[in-house]
C-alpha cells in the first residue's frame, strides 16, 4: 500500500508486478491514479530495478562527468543529429522567469538503432572513450531497466483511466525512450539565484527519475497551494511523474506538475531521468476525435527544435517532423559509420 508521508506518496509496485491476487493490482492502479490526479508525481519501491544497477549507474556518471572538459566537448549533443551526447553547463535555453541558465551538465542516450532516421528521434548513441565496464555497460543495463518500468507505469496509468493496457500496442510499437544523466555542481559553485534546473513541466509521457541517495534537490509545486514540496532522496526509491502529453491525453485526470532542482549541499549531485513517450507518429490513443492531431514526434520537435539537425525545408514545415521520404516512399534512413 502507499505510504503517506504528508508529501508525495511512496507506492509499492510489487503488488502490480508480482500480484498474489487481482486485488493487489487493483490497489496499485488506484494508488497511482490518485497520486497522479492530486500531484502528477509519486515515488515507487518494488519497481524491479536492482539496487546494483542503480549503484552502477551512479558510478558510471562519476566516471563520465569527471572526464576532462575537452573530452566531454568532443561528444557534444549539438554536433549530433539525434540529440545524443554531452550537454555542457549553461548550454540550454533560458526559461521564462529564470535569471540565469541551469547549472547542470548532462548526457543523453536513447534507443540504440543502427541508422539515423531524420529528424533524429531514432538512431545510434554516442559513447565516451571509457572502458565498457566503467560506463556503457552499467548505463545500458539501467536504461533497459527503466525502459521496462516506463512501460509498466503506462499500463497502470491507462488502467486507472478505465482503458485496457493493450492500448499501449496502439501507440507504443517503437516508443521514443530517452535517458538524461545529470550532474549538479556543489552549491558553492553556483551563482545566487541559479537553479540546478529551473521550474518547468516535462513535455511528454512518463518520467522515471533516480536521485543519488541522501542527496535531495528535487522540488515539486503543489498546483493548488503553489508551495514547493521537497522530494527526499531515498535509496532504492524512484520518482515517477506525468508530462504535459499525459495531462492532455487524459483530459486533465492526470496532472503535469512544475518541478525544479536546487542542490543545497556543497557536494556534487547525480540524477538520471528516463522519458518514455510513445511512437514518433502516435496521436492521442484515448480520444480518436481529439481535434489536436499533434504527434508525439511533433510535440518533441516543438520543445527541442533548435537542438535537432534538420534540413531547412523540414524546419519550415508547420507539422515539424514529417519524415522525408526517399524515392521508394519510405522514410529516409542515414547509415552512421
Amino acid at each position: 500500500m502507499a505510504i503517506d508521508t504528508g508529501e508525495l506518496p511512496i507506492i509499492n509496485l510489487d503488488g502490480y508486478i508480482n500480484p498474489k491476487s487481482p486485488a493487489d493490482k487493483e490497489r496499485v492502479i488506484a494508488e497511482v491514479r490518485d497520486a497522479c490526479n492530486k500531484y502528477g508525481f509519486f515515488q515507487v519501491k518494488g519497481h524491479g530495478i536492482p539496487l546494483s544497477a542503480q549503484e552502477g549507474l551512479i558510478r558510471g556518471l562519476g566516471n563520465l562527468f569527471h572526464q576532462p572538459e575537452e573530452e566531454k566537448a568532443k561528444l557534444s549533443f549539438l554536433k549530433n543529429p539525434g540529440r545524443r551526447g554531452y550537454e555542457a553547463s549553461g548550454v540550454g535555453g533560458l526559461r521564462a522567469g529564470d535569471a540565469l541558465h541551469d547549472s547542470k551538465e548532462a548526457f543523453y542516450i536513447g534507443r540504440e538503432d543502427t541508422v539515423l532516421e531524420p529528424p533524429g528521434f531514432y538512431g545510434p548513441n554516442v559513447w565516451p572513450n571509457l572502458p565498457e565496464e566503467d560506463f556503457r555497460s552499467p548505463i545500458w543495463e539501467y536504461y533497459q531497466g527503466t525502459s521496462v518500468l516506463g512501460r509498466i507505469i503506462w499500463e497502470i496509468l491507462l488502467q486507472g483511466l478505465g482503458f485496457s493496457a493493450d492500448v499501449l500496442d496502439v501507440f507504443a510499437k517503437r516508443p521514443i525512450v530517452q535517458m538524461k544523466m545529470i550532474r549538479y555542481p556543489p552549491s558553492s559553485l553556483t551563482k545566487p539565484g541559479q537553479f540546478g534546473v529551473g521550474a518547468h513541466t516535462d513535455f511528454g509521457g512518463v518520467t522515471v527519475l533516480l536521485q543519488e541517495p541522501a542527496k535531495a534537490g528535487l522540488e515539486v509545486q503543489d498546483s493548488e497551494t503553489k508551495e514547493w514540496l521537497p522530494v527526499p532522496s531515498i535509496e532504492d526509491v524512484l520518482v515517477i511523474n506525468c508530462g504535459d502529453m499525459i495531462q492532455k491525453w487524459s483530459g486533465g485526470a492526470y496532472k503535469s506538475a512544475k518541478h525544479r532542482v536546487i542542490n543545497k549541499a556543497d557536494t556534487e549531485r547525480f540524477s538520471c531521468a528516463t522519458f518514455w513517450h510513445g511512437d514518433a507518429n502516435a496521436t492521442n490513443p484515448l480520444n480518436p476525435e481529439d481535434a489536436d492531431k499533434n504527434t508525439v514526434g511533433q510535440l518533441l520537435f516543438k520543445r527541442f527544435k533548435s537542438q535537432f539537425s534538420l534540413p531547412k525545408e523540414a524546419k519550415d514545415q508547420p507539422q515539424g517532423v514529417a519524415p522525408h521520404p526517399n524515392e521508394s516512399g519510405m522514410p529516409q534512413q542515414v547509415k552512421v559509420q
